[in-house]
């Protein structure tokens, strides 16, 4: 939005309206006394919570002129911004920091910095309530339409949060190769195709954009639009969660096919195997590998996307795996009736992975395709693992808002560890 000089320029003399706002910058010492972060916090969240806007710090609002921001004190600024967006707004905004120079009074170019906010994804609440953008202020929701704004951003609304379009996507975010993958044939109208597979959707201008869905499976990067779309895998020495005894970490990212069969390879490498003479060789690895692949393959499939700020944690320790799942448990399962029930919140996502093959290497884990949704995933946690540690894995809800899956490691022996 406003991407040349002149057009944000004539746009600044305009002055402030819906999509615009401008604010100057002071500094006290070394140290910025305005705008405050509230007073800022605000703004930004209303222009999240009503449609794209841009505000633009350095230029005077009542007298449109361009102020400017010290040189050396742009990173400050920066990370006042930054912390602004991830602190101080819940849930976290993601925006569009720009460095640029603009035209002074007196013709000198003077530095200043763009924010570009796109209308977000979710419901934005800034220090002083939920607000929305209304000419160039900003009004606090009422109660219906803040809850008609949580209808149409949040999971309930009657299209599935994995079905509804990501803001600022189009076709050209949808790599081919990925997406090809669920088409038997070369498509004469691409858009066509896709919108028929709900990858891609109009948006409510009618624009086409990728879904959640596409964006998570078909783009290389889907934690650029989705931040938290990923997983973060641990192995810590001992019984403890203390980062003083980590042995090995990695951020899992990527489409979601890649996220399991790079969880999976995180668990294998991380995993002890151990080996007894009985009369032949036997090994004995420290976890199920089929048990572990449903676990995850779980994860990904049934996790509420739509809870900014909270991403799958693989936790893995000498006497047990954890893995938490963000979200509740869908629809009226409950805890007691997860190995006999079937249920899912994301019916895109988990109708995708059910096209989407297992990695060559992987097959071994007794799967064609990463879902087959027969209902059997959980039971093969269960029995699969308490055959080799003779302890049953353990669910546990926390906070009714993210779900805990502990599996038990095996008795191993006292002989030498194989990997």
């Amino acid at each position: 939005m406003f991407d040349t000089t002149d057009e944000l320029l004539r746009k600044i003399q305009l002055g402030e309206d819906s999509v615009l706002e401008l604010k100057a910058i002071h500094f006290k010492g070394d140290k910025i006394s305005g705008p405050k972060p509230d007073d800022l916090a605000d703004e930004l969240a209303a222009m999240a919570n009503t449609n794209d806007g841009v505000c633009v710090l350095g230029v005077d609002d009542k007298k449109r002129e361009i102020a400017g921001i010290p040189l050396a004190k742009l990173d400050a600024v920066e990370s006042f911004i930054r912390e602004v967006c991830n602190d101080v707004i819940k849930p976290p905004l993601a925006v569009r920091i720009i460095r640029m120079e603009l035209p002074g009074a007196l013709g000198a170019m003077q530095p200043v910095i763009k924010v570009e906010v796109p209308r977000s994804l979710f419901v934005h609440k800034s220090p002083g309530g939920y607000f929305r953008r209304l000419g160039s202020s900003k009004r606090e929701l009422t109660p219906e339409q803040l809850a008609r704004l949580f209808q149409q951003r949040s999971q309930a609304r009657f299209i599935s949060f994995d079905e509804q379009t990501v803001p600022h996507t189009s076709l050209a975010d949808l790599e081919e190769s990925l997406w090809r993958r669920f088409v038997a044939l070369v498509p004469d109208d691409p858009i066509a195709t896709l919108r028929k597979l709900k990858l891609l959707s109009p948006d409510e201008t009618s624009v086409e954009r990728a879904t959640v869905a596409g964006i998570l499976l078909c783009s290389r990067h889907p934690e650029t639009w989705l931040p938290n779309a990923y997983i973060e895998a641990v192995r810590y020495r001992g019984n403890q969660q203390d980062s003083n005894y980590q042995a090995d970490a990695a951020r899992i990212v990527g489409p979601l096919d890649q996220q399991i069969a790079h969880g999976l390879a995180f668990v294998r490498r991380n995993m002890r195997v151990a080996a007894i003479k009985a009369p032949g060789r036997v090994e004995i690895p420290q976890f199920n590998e089929r048990a572990v692949f449903e676990a995850i393959v779980n994860a990904v499939a049934h996790r509420d996307y739509s809870i900014h700020g909270s991403k799958i944690r693989l936790f893995m320790f000498d006497d047990r795996f954890e893995l938490y799942s963000p979200g509740p448990l869908p629809n009226t399962v409950t805890i007691e009736s997860l190995p006999l029930r079937q249920a899912t919140r994301n019916e895109l996502i988990t109708s995708l992975l059910a096209r989407s093959p297992v990695e060559p290497d992987d097959r071994q884990v007794g799967r064609q395709y990463l879902m087959e949704k027969r209902g059997d995933g959980v039971p093969i946690i269960m029995n699969e693992s308490y055959a080799l540690s003779k302890r049953y894995p353990e669910y546990r809800l926390i906070d009714d808002a993210e779900l805990l899956l502990t599996i038990y490691s095996a008795s191993q022996p006292n002989t030498p560890i194989v990997s």
